[in-house]
């Protein structure tokens, strides 16, 4: 954080909102990033094709290493895998890098490709409810999720905008993957998921597309959106005879702190709810549609009993929400699962997801 403001300064000196900026930086609860190349490199634009072609080598070098360790951890293989579902709004491919991936990695030719390239932070939330959609079409099927975000090759040195400056306090760079299982396994049994759309707000966060790339834009009433997308975890929730204030684990998009507390107050739980996501955003900063995925990492790592309820939101562009709900489930282990196991009281067609490998 210290080193980001510093540069901030520097670079924007003569900026007429910079003490407005600075602030705004600050209050991101953001304390540390990763990113992909050094930082003296990061503030060089050597090019939007330079930078996509470094986007495309690096995505192709590490992503495999956090799909093996994903695969691993599920207790699948290659060959298990029925489709791929592939998000990323930092860099484009044609064809799609699942193709590389399958190429590379050794994966069925009949593997169904699913690239994701526009829902920007939703993105985590929409791939997940994607690949329950999937197997709740073609029950006992496993979807491989990966999200790759090289969110510093969209910095642009020459964009003074308020919300480019933010992003580049805010954002930071990861790869993460998860399975979600058909059958048994251990892990977040997805139940029910909901997609939603607020009207008219396609121009609150989006990308200005130029000659050096994708430039970042955020209205100011972006923070203000919990208000409006609350209601529809509610009704979620509520469609399932549940009630979104008396859940047990929370995995939510970690856009900022603000996000974070309107929705704590909207769902009427306490901060605590959702130290995850706070983990994630403190820790690794803003890390786009991976940030569902590392929050879901650390309700793994933290333990939780089995038949604990949970829900899963993303939130992105559109204004979109994209959102889950479901049950702990502990059916065998992810080494040795049992298939065809069911937790009692779910349907045959339920599918849990399983933990998820990350590089940042």
């Amino acid at each position: 954080m210290q080193q980001t403001l510093a540069l901030c300064r520097s670079i924007h000196a003569g900026h007429e909102k910079l003490s407005l900026v600075l602030r705004m930086i600050e209050n991101t609860g953001v304390r540390k990033r990763h990113i992909l190349q050094p930082i003296e490199q990061t503030l060089r634009h050597p090019g939007f094709e330079a930078r996509n072609r470094l986007y495309l080598a690096e995505a192709r070098a590490r992503v495999p290493g956090v799909v093996e360790h994903a695969l691993a951890s599920a207790g699948v293989d290659v060959e298990d895998v029925d489709a791929i579902v592939f998000v990323s709004c930092t860099g484009f491919s044609m064809p799609p890098l699942t193709a590389s991936l399958i190429n590379d990695m050794g994966f069925r030719r009949n593997t169904r490709q699913i690239p994701i390239a526009q829902l920007g932070c939703a993105a985590g939330g929409a791939a997940i409810n994607r690949a329950h959609d999937f197997c709740t079409a073609y029950p006992g099927s496993n979807v491989l999720i990966v999200a790759c975000e090289f969110c510093s090759l969209c910095y642009q040195p020459d964009d003074s905008d308020i919300g480019s400056l933010l992003s580049n306090g805010l954002f930071g760079d990861a790869i993460a993957a998860a399975v979600l299982r058909g059958h048994g396994g251990v892990g977040f049994q997805l139940e029910r998921n909901e997609a939603y759309l607020v009207p008219e707000t396609e121009d609150w966060i989006r990308y200005d597309v130029k000659e050096t790339g994708f430039h970042f834009r955020l209205d100011k009433r972006v923070p203000g959106t919990m208000s409006m997308l609350a209601p529809v975890l509610h009704r979620l929730a509520n469609d399932h005879q549940w009630n979104a204030s008396e859940l047990d684990f929370y995995v939510i998009h970690a856009g900022g702190p603000r996000i974070l507390d309107d929705l704590c107050h909207f769902l009427d739980v306490p901060p605590e709810s959702f130290r995850h996501s706070r983990a994630t955003l403190t820790e690794y900063g803003n890390i786009a549609s991976a940030v569902v995925l590392d929050a879901l990492r650390r309700v793994f790592d933290e333990g939780i009993r089995p038949g604990a309820r949970g829900l899963l939101a993303g939130f992105g562009p559109g204004i979109t929400a994209e959102a889950s709900v479901g049950t702990w489930s502990v059916v065998g282990s992810a080494a040795h699962p049992r298939e065809g196991s069911i937790v009692p009281g779910a349907r045959e067609e339920l599918h849990r997801l399983q933990p998820a490998g990350q590089w940042k």
